[in-house]
Parts: C-alpha cells; sequence; structure tokens
C-alpha cells in the first residue's frame, strides 16, 4: 500500500483490513480468473447455443470479442499503474469519477456478482445431478447439490489464496487437457472433412442473431476483471497485473476459437447450426464419443461439474474481495473489512457472501421455480448487463482519468485506446439491453422487472455518501508504487 492510504488506517486497523500481500504471482492470478471463466463449462454449455444461432461463423466472433476486451484492457491497465486496490472497477471509477459514482458502481457490483453467482450455481446443481443420478444411482433434487457444494466452496474461500490455488490448478489443467485430447482428436481423424477457414468468414457475421450472439460470448469473458481486484496480494503488481490480465484474454480468446472450429469441422460448417439446435445439452460429448472415444465422453461429463466448481470458487474469492475492499471504504458494514490472522483471507465477506446466495437460491429452488429456464436464465441475464454496465462505467472513468491527470504519455494508450473503449463498451450495452429478451428461456414478466435493480442499486449507492460522511475511497485506491 502507498503511504497515502496508509494515512487512512490507524496501526491496529492496518493488521485486520490487509490482505496477504505479495501471495500471488503472475501464475497464480491467471489461474484464478482462467478457472473463473470456467473453460469447460462455458464451452459445453454455451458454445451449442451460438452455434444454434449463428452456424459455423462462431469461431470468429470470439476473435471479434477478444480484441474489443483487448481494446478496453490497453487503458485498464495503464490507469492500473495507479490504482492498486482489490476494489476493481470501483477503484477506477472513485479515481475517475469521484465518490458518489464509486459507490453508485459498488451498488451494481454487489448486483451483478450475487446475479451471476445464483444463475452459475443453479446450473451447477442440474449438471451435479444428473451426472449423481446416471452414474453414481444418487437422485437428490437440484437444491441438495447446491447447498453441499456452495458450503464447502464458501469454506475454501474463508481457508485464503494458497488451498484454492492448489485445487483450481488441478482442475484447470484437467480441462484444457480434455479439450486439447477432443481438439486434437477432431483434426487427426477429419480426413477429407471440410477445412476451410469458412468460420473465419466476416460475411458469415450478417445475420440476425449477431447481436444475442455477442452477448453469450462476451459473458465468457466477465471474469477478466479479477485481475485487478487481486492486485493486492499480487507481487509486483505493476508487472504481474498487466501479465496475467493479457494472458488470460489470449488464452481464453484462443481455447474457445480453437475448440469451437473442431466442433464446426467435426459436424461440419452446413450442419452446425441444425445439429447444435437439435441436440443443446449432448452434442460436444457426441462428438468426443465419435472423435476419441467413450471415455472422453464420460470425463468431460464429470469435468464440467468440476469446472462449475472451479468457476464458482473463483468468483467467491473475486466477489469476497470486492466485498472486503468496499468495507473497508466504509461502503459496506466495517466488520466485513477483516481478515483472518493466519491467511489474510477476507472470511467475514466470503461468508456473507455465501449466505446471501444460499438464501436466494433455495428461496426459489424451493419454491418450485425451475432450475434452467427461470433461475439461471434470470440471473444470469441480470448479472451479464450488470457486468457490461460496470465496464461502459469504468471505461468513461478511465477517459476522465487521464484527461485530468497528466500522470502518463502515450496518445494511443491514453487517448485513443480508451475513448475507443467506451463506444464500444456503450455499443455492447445498446445490444445487450435490445437483445435482452432473447437472453431469457420464457417470457418473463419479473425477469424484466429485475433489471430494474442495476438504476435503482446505483442511485442508491450514489447517494450514500450524501448521509454517510465517513465513506472513503482513499482507504481502497492506492496510487501505484
Amino acid at each position: 500500500m502507498s503511504n497515502a492510504t496508509e494515512r487512512h488506517l490507524s496501526p491496529p486497523q492496518m493488521g485486520e483490513t490487509k490482505l496477504k500481500a505479495n501471495s500471488l504471482g503472475f501464475i497464480g492470478v491467471a489461474f484464478f480468473v482462467i478457472s473463473a471463466a470456467a473453460p469447460m463449462a462455458a464451452f459445453v454449455g454455451a458454445s451449442p447455443v451460438i452455434f444454434s444461432i449463428m452456424g459455423p461463423v462462431v469461431p470468429l466472433i470470439y476473435v471479434l470479442v477478444a480484441l474489443v476486451i483487448a481494446i478496453f484492457a490497453i487503458g485498464y491497465l495503464k490507469m492500473s499503474r495507479h490504482v492498486v486496490s482489490a476494489g476493481g472497477f470501483v477503484s477506477y471509477i472513485a479515481r475517475g469519477l469521484g465518490r458518489n459514482a464509486a459507490t453508485g458502481a459498488a451498488g451494481i457490483v454487489i448486483v451483478t456478482y450475487i446475479a451471476l453467482q445464483v444463475g452459475l450455481w443453479s446450473q451447477f446443481g442440474v449438471f451435479a445431478q444428473q451426472l449423481a443420478a446416471s452414474y453414481l444411482g444418487i437422485d437428490m433434487p437440484v437444491w441438495f447439490w447446491v447447498l453441499i457444494f456452495l458450503a464447502a466452496t464458501t469454506a475454501l474461500t474463508m481457508f485464503g489464496v494458497d488451498l484454492n490455488l492448489r485445487i483450481l490448478g488441478v482442475l484447470l489443467v484437467l480441462e484444457v487437457v480434455a479439450v486439447a485430447v477432443l481438439v486434437i482428436g477432431v483434426f487427426a481423424n477429419s480426413a477429407g472433412r471440410d477445412l476451410s477457414l469458412v468460420s473465419f468468414a466476416p460475411s458469415g457475421l450478417f445475420q440476425p442473431g449477431l447481436g444475442v450472439a455477442v452477448l453469450f460470448v462476451f459473458a465468457c469473458f466477465t471474469t477478466f476483471e479479477a485481475t485487478t481486484v487481486f492486485s493486492e496480494e499480487a507481487r509486483e503488481p505493476r508487472r504481474t497485473i498487466p501479465r496475467a490480465l493479457f494472458t488470460v484474454i489470449v488464452f481464453v480468446g484462443v481455447f474457445y476459437t480453437l475448440a469451437t472450429w473442431a466442433v464446426s469441422i467435426a459436424v461440419g460448417p452446413d450442419n452446425i447450426q441444425e445439429a447444435a439446435g437439435s441436440d443443446l445439452a449432448g452434442i460436444i460429448f457426441a462428438i468426443s464419443r465419435d472423435f476419441v472415444g467413450p471415455w472422453l465422453d464420460i470425463l468431460m461429463q464429470v469435468l464440467v461439474v468440476s469446472s462449475f466448481i472451479a468457476m464458482l470458487i473463483g468468483v467467491q474469492n473475486m466477489f469476497a474481495r470486492y466485498m472486503f475492499a468496499l468495507a473497508r471504504a466504509r461502503a459496506l458494514p466495517r466488520p466485513l473489512a477483516t481478515v483472518t490472522r493466519r491467511s489474510q483471507a477476507p472470511a467475514r465477506a466470503a461468508l456473507v457472501n455465501g449466505v446471501i446466495v444460499g438464501v436466494i437460491l433455495m428461496a426459489f429452488l424451493l419454491s418450485g421455480a425451475d432450475p434452467i429456464t427461470v433461475v439461471y436464465a434470470w440471473f444470469l441475464a441480470l448479472g451479464t448487463i450488470g457486468f457490461v454496465v460496470m465496464m461502459a462505467f469504468a471505461s468513461i472513468a478511465i477517459v476522465v482519468f487521464f484527461i485530468r491527470e497528466k500522470l502518463e504519455r502515450g496518445f494511443w494508450t491514453t487517448r485513443v485506446a480508451p475513448f475507443a473503449a467506451v463506444v464500444l463498451m456503450v455499443s455492447v450495452l445498446v445490444v445487450a439491453i435490445a437483445n435482452y429478451d432473447a437472453l431469457l428461456f420464457d417470457d418473463g414478466v419479473v425477469a424484466r422487472a429485475m433489471l430494474w435493480s442495476i438504476p435503482i442499486a446505483f442511485a442508491l449507492g450514489a447517494l450514500l455518501p450524501v448521509v454517510k460522511k465517513d465513506v472513503d475511497f482513499g482507504t481502497v485506491v492506492s496510487a501505484g508504487n
């Protein structure tokens, strides 16, 4: 932490409100973020949906979205030299747009990450139930699996970074190896098939479903923010965070591009749209069975469940640190800004997050709400829109910061790229709002009403400094050292 930050904390508080410094290297940060992206779960669960909408051009969409994220990252990382905080986007908005905008953004962050967790946990419960019933003969309801694993991952988050890194590392390696085997198997057994670059032809983009497809692909990159959320715990954050962020963008982009290209080749560019639409849940497993063997089919079904677990551990770690940073700024109750003595993990914030997510999930699932068409669809849609709004705010904050502060040189990195990011993020937001109904599996009036929680959360958050004078993001934002 810089001296500017330390002035806001008395000596007794420093021991309680400081994350474990120098505990994560470049590989550790990258592992957390890539695991939170759940490459296996997103590949199996999302890519068939996108194929059913856009046909063989899906790999090109992943490339284009990765480029959009990379453009945003240029200014984002340039500003990260002056903001080392677990507060993520909120810290950047505080520095660029001020305290009221930051507390408003904090409200959106809370809605966004809780919504994403609720939706993803519900989808996980369905996969876990199916796997246990098919291979173990254990037929328990979705809420049972959700409750058991939510309690377990919350405990792991409370234990701290080191234990979680070992678990995430093993799961991530298994996921990557399994998909690599599938890709190699497809290419090795595709003699005589169409290996052309039709999947990368720009002409294939001009279809009515492009906006919806972009939203699904964009959701696969939402966890990249975690690179800066872990900056307080990173070794040499000025070098570690940029390397980790661009590694994540490149890895995720290449992973999905190659994997979806292999799927298109396996089925055939002319047939992939119809085939995916008729078997959304099983097309990837069928390809793995046909091109490699039944063993890969079974392994991938298991890894889909473990991929969700890895992802949710990563998201819980990230949001616990977000809550910690906001509590340290007094935007949330102060007790959430304490850490454990041994691991210096934000255990209270992790526990509160687990309880809130669990209560919402149980309220919906026990009331009979369908875990996919209601809980997953409604909450994932809400969380996706919230994240795009946060990126738009962060983009504006970065532009304002570099115009006001004369701390960096480079017209491209401090002017052109940040402004381009604003245009791109606002465009994505417009597409997201216009296609919001397409993210829902049914015509849910309640789901659309839930979207109002984003502006309401922002308004309430922005008013917080008016009634709570001690909100101070000086305890969150740290000038780069």
